[in-house]
């Protein structure tokens, strides 16, 4: 076929390398955009990095508040002629009646191997679930939630360092790369459908599970840390006090969870259910964070302080 029209559907900063492999190769006709939301302390409204550069290159740009039995914005896909659309963390579910719009449908870049961590949160819960691989997948999309068959998948080695940060960088390379090779090849491609009983989930991440699971063992722990580095961030408390902790590393040491170890320029030791972790900065409540021997000195928090245990809320 000829060189296929593009329909892009992305929304955070994470598309925006996907949305530039496309346009370097292929027309894009529209890119479609959450709306713009207020930010900050004066709640600005502010339209997402996807919407901020369309707009700054020019290209056509949409951002619907609703998709379902949205008969203007389904004419506006319609009428941008394109052959096929991508979704690159979108955001939204979409309707079947959009998905028949292009004469390909749509495709989606998931940062995972599917049917594993199908969801809003897959880079986030790889990391939290201590998965040494990852990947990207490449589907054609349906009405469910990451259901849809697949096109095209790769693997991707988690380096032990890497927090969602380093790993989300890694990913949104990996994902522009391979959608640039399935519209290449659009049309030519033999979908593979997933294996639905060996599916995981992904949901999106909430605040609480921020919150350090003394408990876990060290490695849990510090994973759990890798995988909330974006946000909500780890959080611990101390006499229901929270803070904010930074650089977290497995160390050796037993004791009773959540018990400070040591306190060194290093930063403070703290037991697990199993071993111990390091924890190199603290940042209290409204203030910046700081090397966490200093923290404990001004908090008086030595050997033998008891940080709180996590608690799950009540179903």
């Amino acid at each position: 076929m000829s060189t296929p029209r593009v329909a892009f559907f992305g929304s955070p900063a994470f598309a925006l390398p996907v949305l530039d492999a496309i346009r370097a190769q292929f027309e894009v006709v529209l890119v479609a955009a959450q709306p713009d939301k207020p930010v900050g302390r004066g709640l600005k409204l502010t339209p997402p990095p996807v919407a901020a550069h369309a707009a700054a290159l020019g290209l056509p740009l949409a951002q619907p508040r609703k998709l379902r039995g949205n008969a203007t914005f389904a004419a506006q896909l319609r009428d941008s002629g394109a052959d096929v659309a991508v979704t690159c963390a979108y955001g939204k579910l979409l309707p079947g009646a959009l998905l028949a719009v292009p004469r390909f449908g749509f495709l989606n870049t998931h940062t995972s191997l599917l049917p594993a961590y199908r969801g809003a949160a897959p880079i986030q819960w790889a990391l939290i679930r201590g998965e040494t691989v990852t990947g990207t997948t490449i589907m054609q999309t349906d009405e469910g939630m990451d259901t849809g068959p697949i096109l095209l998948q790769e693997a991707l080695p988690i380096l032990p360092d890497w927090t969602s940060v380093e790993l989300a960088d890694a990913l949104s390379t990996q994902a522009a790369r391979l959608i640039v090779q399935a519209l290449g090849q659009l049309g030519n491609l033999s979908p593979t459908p997933q294996d639905h009983a060996q599916a995981t989930h992904a949901p999106m991440l909430v605040k609480e599970d921020g919150f350090v699971r003394w408990t876990d063992g060290a490695q849990a722990v510090v994973d759990r840390f890798r995988g909330v580095a974006a946000w909500p961030q780890t959080t611990a408390f101390l006499g229901g006090a929270r803070l904010k902790l930074g650089g977290l590393r497995v160390a050796a040491g037993q004791g009773q969870p959540g018990e400070v170890l040591a306190v060194t320029n290093e930063g403070l030791t703290v037991a697990c259910g199993e071993g111990a972790v390091t924890v190199a900065t603290v940042q209290p409540e409204a203030r910046k964070a700081q090397p966490a021997a200093l923290w404990a000195q001004t908090a008086g928090a030595g050997p033998g302080t008891r940080l709180d245990l996590w608690q799950p809320p009540a179903p």
